[in-house]
């Protein structure tokens, strides 16, 4: 299966990666069009923490503009669109992606396959799926703990389960890798990494609340969960993705304002020539 169906969607480029504007309504709109003609097609989703770290990551740059569409799942990356001119449409997270995604499959019977995860949090979270969404034909599940020579089999087996859509609960660089390394032998249509979500669907941890989510807070809901895991990450990744950004934010004012000057310049050079 090959993506024939056109993925040349309006984006803007944010430091190498080129991140795509569209809204959560037309992102379901065109995954439901590569099911039903079954091409495939590689979603990303990338964060502050993921766009700094790709600038280091050659892996993890490579992947992420190797996929198909990339989302901004992050109000700071949302903000500095706006801030240098370009502005994205909205915050599309990947946890969402999968929620709608889910709604879909409930309603259109699409097969979907879980890779990813401790076992017995799949399990939970498996469970909880088969409650809520029983229009849901699962394909297969596996957890996320698997060493590199084993991506093969795992590869095969996704192939074999004739899925539709498959989500992977791994954490960042490895789910991206995996998918970069081995859509084409999974062959399934959508590809979706929605890193620590399985983990919020069974769960084993809580997402931010709505009033976070929407305020771009939902790093500090985290970092209060976690902060052992979580605090040098956002430090670090927080400072260096200020700095990129207000040199961005330079760029794009003084570079329109040369933009203007020699416009201006050359406009009246040529009223003197007249």
């Amino acid at each position: 299966m090959q993506a024939n169906i056109s993925t040349n969607y309006q984006a803007i480029n944010l430091f190498g990666i080129k991140i795509h504007a569209l809204t959560m309504d037309e992102l379901i709109n065109i995954c439901g069009e590569h099911i039903s003609k079954k091409d495939s097609l590689l979603l990303g989703v990338i964060n502050v923490a993921k766009l700094v770290n790709s600038r280091k990551n050659d892996e993890l740059h490579r992947s992420l503009t190797e996929a198909d569409i990339v989302l901004a799942d992050g109000l700071p990356i949302i903000w500095l669109s706006r801030m240098i001119g370009n502005p994205l449409p909205e915050r599309v997270a990947g946890i969402d992606i999968m929620y709608k995604l889910l709604k879909e499959a409930n309603k259109k019977h699409y097969r979907v396959y879980f890779l990813g995860a401790k076992p017995e949090v799949l399990q939970t979270m498996i469970k909880t799926i088969q409650k809520d969404c029983p229009g849901i034909p699962i394909a297969g599940y596996r957890d996320g703990y698997f060493d590199k020579d084993e991506e093969q089999d795992v590869a095969k087996n996704i192939k074999d389960s004739r899925a539709d859509i498959l989500f992977v609960g791994i954490s960042s660089p490895k789910k991206e890798n995996f998918l970069k390394n081995w859509q084409k032998v999974i062959d399934a249509p959508i590809c979706h990494g929605v890193g620590g979500s399985f983990d919020i669907l069974a769960g084993a941890t809580k997402r931010a609340p709505i009033w976070m989510q929407k305020s771009g807070l939902e790093w500090l809901y985290r970092l209060i969960q976690e902060p052992r895991r979580m605090w040098r990450r956002y430090l670090f990744t927080s400072i260096i993705f200020i700095k990129l950004s207000f040199e961005a934010i330079l760029r794009a004012r003084f570079g329109k304002l040369i933009h203007k000057s020699t416009y201006m310049t050359t406009s009246k050079t040529k009223k003197q020539n007249k």
